[in-house]
């Protein structure tokens, strides 16, 4: 579709919201389309990291109220947001690392779809709002879950409760972005980003984002009987043996995933 568009090359998915006119606001359709996407690159074996990024001079806007079926039923508006949450499960779902560029403003659900990547990366001319309460409206598209792990209970309600628009810097010392970057250099920034994780053992990453996903559901002993399963694996793949042998080599590894 359109509005959404998908770029493949050397195992990087770059998706681009594209309704810049909108400051890429999401349309009903579109979440299917997240949905879809995401899953795509879950289940594709080439494709190796996804980036998400807005057209234009803005990230995403949240959802296109215009678009948001308020002339629906109670019953079907329900089924639309439940179709919203399985296109933020799908995202937290991919078994791969994903970023979020985050060119411009990022506010209510198209803030949490950047904070639904693992890693995020952001323009000094970003800004960012939880901006739900001032639509009569509540948080979704995971930002419950989300917010509050990455920045504590306190500060989450803080941010959902006055929907307050904060600059990047303000989210990078809270905690919501990972690095903040000139906006001329964000391209740079995030494909090196990319280029470092693309020279990691994939399968290693793969177990490594599983395993801190699911550590603030797991106890302790959880925890470590979860590691020693993932090393394991590990152990099972070439990638291992190639580690080994080009550290005896003292050259960089070459890693397939196998």
């Amino acid at each position: 579709m359109s509005d959404l568009l998908v770029a493949r090359s050397d195992g990087v998915v770059t998706l681009t919201l594209n309704r810049p006119d909108k400051m890429n606001a999401i349309t009903g359709e579109m979440w299917g389309g997240l949905e879809a996407v995401f899953d795509e690159v879950a289940r594709n074996r080439d494709d190796r990291v996804l980036v998400v990024t807005g057209a234009g001079r803005g990230f995403c806007a949240g959802a296109d109220l215009v678009d948001a079926g308020m002339a629906r039923s109670s019953g079907s508006r329900l089924e639309h947001m439940r179709g919203v949450g399985r296109s933020a499960a799908a995202l937290r779902g991919i078994p791969k690392p994903t970023i979020a560029k985050v060119n411009g403003v990022a506010a209510g659900a198209g803030l949490n779809l950047a904070l639904g990547c693992d890693l995020v990366i952001a323009s000094d001319a970003a800004r960012f709002s939880e901006i739900f309460v001032k639509r009569g409206l509540s948080i979704d598209y995971g930002g419950s879950w989300l917010l509050p792990r990455l920045v504590g209970l306190h500060k989450a309600k803080e941010l959902a409760f006055l929907a307050d628009v904060i600059s990047a810097a303000e989210a990078e010392r809270i905690g919501i972005v990972n690095r903040v970057v000139a906006a001329d250099a964000l391209d740079a920034a995030v494909d090196d980003l990319v280029a470092r994780l693309l020279e990691m053992a994939p399968v290693a990453l793969s177990q490594t984002k599983r395993l801190l996903d699911q550590a603030f559901s797991a106890t302790f002993a959880e925890a470590v009987e979860a590691e020693a399963v993932s090393q394991v694996l590990n152990l099972s793949t070439s990638d291992v043996q190639e580690a080994v042998r080009a550290f005896m080599e003292k050259r960089d590894p070459h890693f397939t995933g196998e």
